[in-house]
């Protein structure tokens, strides 16, 4: 599978932009699927994550309540969407497919995008 993020850019302090990851190759729904968050100088960080089926979300403290994870199998798609953005959330997101049964440790994705940059001005 090959995944292909795209919908990122540059927005205002408090308000919103939506990520979505197409899959090419395969079905999406063998795999379990994240995003994951880069900053200049930084180790990739979790973001997000969703189960298999859609029914379990993970996220990472600082996005929790703002950023919701979703996904379509049928369309071969995840999405990302984030509300209320603030310039901490500047970075590169990627989407990412994960195999194996683990959420949030990136080493466990075995397949990622190339990425989309968000920058949040203030």
């Amino acid at each position: 599978v090959q995944l292909q993020a795209s919908g990122g850019g540059l927005v205002q302090t408090g308000t919103s932009t939506n990520l979505s990851c197409a899959a090419t190759g395969r079905n999406l729904n063998t795999y379990i699927m994240g995003w994951f968050c880069q900053r200049p100088g930084k180790e990739r960080e979790f973001v997000a994550a969703i189960s298999r089926d859609g029914i379990h979300t993970f996220y990472s403290e600082p996005v929790k309540g703002r950023f919701t994870i979703s996904r379509d199998n049928t369309r071969f798609t995840v999405h990302l969407q984030m509300n209320n953005l603030q310039p901490e959330d500047t970075a590169r997101y990627y989407c990412a497919a994960n195999d194996g049964y683990t959420y949030t440790n990136s080493r466990h994705y075995r397949i990622w995008g190339q990425g989309t940059l968000v920058t949040v001005s203030s």
